[in-house]
């Protein structure tokens, strides 16, 4: 009574209500596929999966080209698509329950809540209040036990708790502990995505004689990848780095199959001229080998993948159609999923009194333009993917990030760079300048939470045998060019086409000494020859890089010899002298190995 007290009473005060009649409203269909790339679609540009039912959604609705999730991680997403508002405000910023500190991590996390607060004011409450019956069903990974879906709004809810990995792709869907929500009866080896659209099509038939808000955040595409064996056979494995996971490919067939059933139970109930229609992600495609030894997809052009700040980890599709939409177009709007429950409510007819971060995308939707200052991440964390704690900010064509750990700071022009592979940031050091004081200013509005020093940081430890490993995902890069190219792509520094750009690694001493340096480096044809210094404080010696042949032809090679002569943190800088090619080289690992006395 008390939690029914509360809506009420917030509702009214919010000024909830419709402008349409009963007969007028249209319905809501929102579809949100996990992990799904920006480019996993064909209308998107992919040539390997099939996605027919997305394709034919797309070409009759509205389909943004530079449409963006609010994080590069689900539950924050999640909150925003369901608030209009940043999930910072919620402190919502990394998957719940988020990964664990660790030793290797400079900065600690931010503390997370347990999942979204009650006081928020979902899109099915909004909708809910306006005369709709509003279903959930799918993943949910915004709160467990009196915080789930019936809790903020929805009048049904399949398969949503707080985890964000289904207990299983096939049923039964359970584990020792418990059942899904709502999947208790399920034949042996039903695939679940085949079972949310069935529930979906019993929904919608259920419904269709009043208005309704289906919310469809399928499990899919998410790891672990589990497909139906027949569908996996209709593909062959694909080259490294491009598009070709077969598990992949079969699990996004089957979530086009889901799409497609939806849209033909809106067709069949009558239905399909007054419901509105969205497509979307959570996040950009997981383009790493978590969880499986090939990566679920590639997002290229797009730099990186999921948990990054950068456009792959960013960008996502958003396909709209339905009444008071305008003709089918492609059109380079930039949105934001802040933008979905605004849009929602406007399409709908309903008014709200909540302050929103994200606009409606109506007149967008209709051909009008669209003023936008900017728009903002926060990602206090060190994903899994591995990318480390940042910030993020893109007005007009330029976006910025902002790296916490070291204040690092690259600027991109989008419009004409999307592979996000040239830094501007030292040529433009006002833009530079300004673009960080506004994403300053955003993070103390919406109170963001920043992560804090570990004092408990201990990098890259010495193993028992005296060995020390350095491998470059863990190095600190300076200047404009040299990054870490994870997985699948590279994993090593790469792009040192500057001679001005170096690179740093912590790591930790407890037996000091004289140590052998052996790298792990490629160099491609022509490019041999560049001179590199590295150091470790007064210690330091030069090579020559040798080419490999390639330089994703990796070779060991002791390089020379390093001092140490006190136990604790210390540092090694690799820092280049000359370059007489295109580029410095591929560094993957140094390893340092101690030199015995007598040697």
């Amino acid at each position: 009574m008390k939690r029914f007290s509360l809506i009420c009473g917030m509702l009214l005060s919010l000024g909830f209500a419709s402008r349409l009649t009963a007969a007028e409203k249209p319905n809501v269909v929102l579809i949100v596929l996990d992990d799904y790339g920006w480019k996993d679609s064909g209308c998107y540009g992919s040539t390997y999966y099939k996605t027919p039912n997305i394709d034919k959604l797309a070409k009759s609705g509205v389909r943004f080209t530079e449409f963006y999730a609010a994080c590069p991680v689900c539950s924050p997403t999640r909150a925003s698509i369901l608030t209009g508002k940043y999930p910072q405000r919620y402190g919502i910023t990394d998957w719940l329950p988020g990964r664990p500190d660790g030793p290797s991590q400079k900065l600690t996390r931010p503390e997370l809540p347990t999942g979204l607060p009650l006081e928020a004011v979902t899109l099915a409450e909004s909708l809910k209040a306006a005369g709709y019956t509003t279903g959930h069903i799918g993943k949910w990974h915004l709160g467990g036990e009196k915080m789930s879906p019936l809790e903020q709004g929805f009048d049904v809810n399949i398969a949503g708790d707080h985890t964000g990995t289904p207990l299983s792709y096939f049923a039964p869907y359970k584990n020792k502990m418990r059942t899904m929500p709502g999947l208790e009866a399920a034949p042996e080896g039903e695939y679940l995505t085949d079972r949310l659209a069935a529930e979906a099509e019993k929904f919608i038939g259920a419904n269709k004689d009043k208005p309704f808000f289906l919310y469809l955040p399928h499990y899919g595409v998410h790891t672990p990848l589990k497909a139906k064996a027949d569908v996996i056979a209709k593909y062959k494995q694909g080259n490294p780095g491009s598009q070709g996971n077969p598990v992949y490919a079969a699990m996004v067939e089957s979530a086009d199959d889901a799409v497609g059933r939806v849209l033909k139970a809106l067709d069949d109930a009558k239905l399909s001229e007054n419901t509105v229609v969205i497509f979307t992600s959570d996040n950009g495609g997981l383009a790493t080998t978590e969880g499986a030894g090939t990566p679920s997809t590639i997002n290229s052009p797009l730099r990186d993948g999921k948990g990054h700040l950068y456009e792959g980890g960013v960008r996502i599709p958003f396909i709209v159609r339905g009444p008071g939409v305008g003709k089918p177009a492609v059109i380079s709007t930039v949105g934001c999923s802040i933008d979905i429950t605004p849009t929602v409510l406007d399409l709908c007819g309903v008014k709200s009194e909540e302050k929103y971060d994200g606009v409606s995308l109506k007149g967008v939707l209709n051909g009008e333009p669209l003023d936008r200052p900017a728009i903002y991440w926060h990602y206090p964390h060190y994903a899994n993917q591995g990318s480390r704690p940042g910030g993020a900010i893109r007005a007009g064509d330029w976006k910025l990030i902002e790296f916490y750990e070291s204040n690092r700071r690259e600027l991109f022009n989008i419009k004409a760079d999307v592979s996000e592979s040239q830094n501007k940031a030292a040529e433009k050091p006002e833009l530079v300048k300004e673009l960080a004081g506004k994403l300053a200013a955003w993070r103390s509005k919406v109170g963001a939470k920043m992560p804090l020093t570990n004092f408990k940081y201990l990098p890259n430890p010495q193993a028992k045998d005296g060995t020390i490993t350095l491998h470059s995902r863990s190095a600190d890069v300076y200047g404009s060019m040299l990054r870490f190219e994870p997985l699948p792509h590279k994993n090593t520094l790469g792009f040192w086409v500057k001679v001005e750009d170096y690179a740093t690694y912590d790591f930790t001493v407890e037996k000091p000494g004289t140590f052998t340096v052996e790298v792990l480096q490629g160099c491609g044809k022509g490019s041999g020859g560049s001179e590199v210094e590295m150091s470790v404080g007064d210690s330091k010696f030069t090579f020559i890089v040798k080419d490999t042949g390639g330089f994703q032809a990796f070779e060991a090679r002791d390089v020379g010899t390093l001092m140490i002569d006190k136990s604790g943190r210390q540092v090694l800088t690799v820092k280049p002298l000359k370059k007489p090619g295109v580029a410095v080289m591929d560094l993957r690992q140094v390893v340092l190995k101690p030199i015995a006395k007598g040697e």
